[in-house]
């Protein structure tokens, strides 16, 4: 399948002139992903896709963590229900953004939910032999 880049190209122009929204840790937000290279999660519909903020470090940059609505549960995966749909929040995908790519708030997940998701992630991160 083609990949439309200038298309991406030309929105990313665009989302550059946004302002930041307000935005926290727990958050999920419809994000403005982009079109990406190889095995790198897409946005979808307009290049968006769900996102679950893992750490915000200031106004303007937070490390996220790209959602999918396929279900796998695994070490690179945590699913989440938000409204009767299972979300798979996709660990391995961990990335830095500027908040200007945040489009819509969706919810915020729990305290109990986020700690479960941080700690696949340190485990990710540090995996002992």
């Amino acid at each position: 399948m083609e990949k439309d880049f200038d298309g991406w190209n030309r929105k990313k122009k665009a989302i550059n002139a946004f302002l930041s929204p307000q935005f926290y840790e727990r958050d999920i937000w419809w994000c403005t992903i982009g079109l990406n290279i190889g095995d790198e999660e897409d946005g979808k519909n307009h290049f968006e896709r769900p996102v679950l903020v893992l750490r915000k470090f200031n106004k303007g940059i937070a490390w996220i963590l790209p959602m999918s609505t396929k279900q796998k549960d695994n070490q690179f995966h945590h699913n989440i229900e938000h409204d009767g749909v299972v979300f798979s929040v996709m660990l391995s995908q961990l990335r830095l953004i500027s908040s200007k790519r945040f489009r819509r708030l969706i919810r915020k997940i729990s305290p109990h939910q986020f700690e479960q998701i941080k700690l696949k992630v340190i485990c990710l991160l540090n995996p002992r032999p």
